[in-house]
């Protein structure tokens, strides 16, 4: 009978040992799923703000500009049905700036004096705003081209940001003035550049362009896009 009783209860202990942790893994999965991954935002070696879970089955990266059309077009279309799968922690998005022209370095390189997550905001705020903010491009009197003209590039970006209203936007999304003079700096216009010189060796060459887990594709439409995450 002794015998018995200790074997029930040694069975007893292994099916509490190993119970616990089943539990345990049933706990951490429901919490994953509970998680809101458009809350968490890093940014990444490559230079890029990645939103989402940094382990998703489906790692989609995008180069885009500020001042492409076709980039507000795809963050109309596709913003809202690409941040449900971010969500859900199945699919991550990172973002590289692309820069095409002076306005777009100036407003690339404030966005990314931003938190990653008031990165994302930002940008998708400049995306739907493009013809606000790059129309104050076209207002520029001669007296303020004549001063920017004889300016280093860096300075030009510095001051086109108040010129273009930049600088109101950016206050919207945790970019004081002080933070401003601190990150509008070299090592920024640097990275901007280098991030743009590795997307022309990995075969970009216009924006909207996707790599989804690390594969360039040949398409830039959501509807294009959305069944290759599926």
């Amino acid at each position: 009978m002794k015998r018995r009783l200790l074997s029930a209860a040694a069975m007893l202990a292994a099916v509490t040992f190993f119970a616990l942790p089943a539990t345990e893994a049933a706990a951490q999965r429901r919490a994953a799923a509970a998680q809101d991954w458009t809350r968490v935002a890093a940014r990444t070696p490559e230079g890029g703000f990645r939103m989402g879970n940094p382990n998703a089955r489906i790692k989609v990266v995008e180069y885009l500009s500020l001042t492409c059309p076709h980039c507000a077009e795809f963050a109309h279309e596709g913003s809202a049905g690409l941040m449900a799968a971010v969500r859900t922690g199945r699919v991550s998005i990172e973002y590289r700036n692309y820069i095409l022209n002076g306005v777009d370095v100036s407003a690339a390189m404030l966005t990314r004096c931003a938190s990653p997550v008031n990165y994302f905001a930002m940008t998708h705020a400049l995306l739907g705003s493009q013809p606000t903010w790059m129309g104050r491009a076209r207002t520029v009197t001669e007296a303020q081209r004549r001063q920017l003209a004889g300016l280093q590039p860096l300075q030009i970006s510095q001051q086109l940001v108040p010129i273009l209203g930049l600088d109101m936007v950016g206050q919207r999304y945790g970019i004081t003035p002080a933070l401003r003079a601190r990150c509008m700096n070299a090592a920024n216009l640097a990275e901007i550049e280098r991030m743009k010189a590795a997307a022309e060796r990995a075969g970009v060459q216009g924006t909207p362009t996707f790599f989804i887990n690390g594969v360039m594709q040949n398409v830039n439409h959501w509807a294009q896009i959305e069944p290759l995450l599926r």
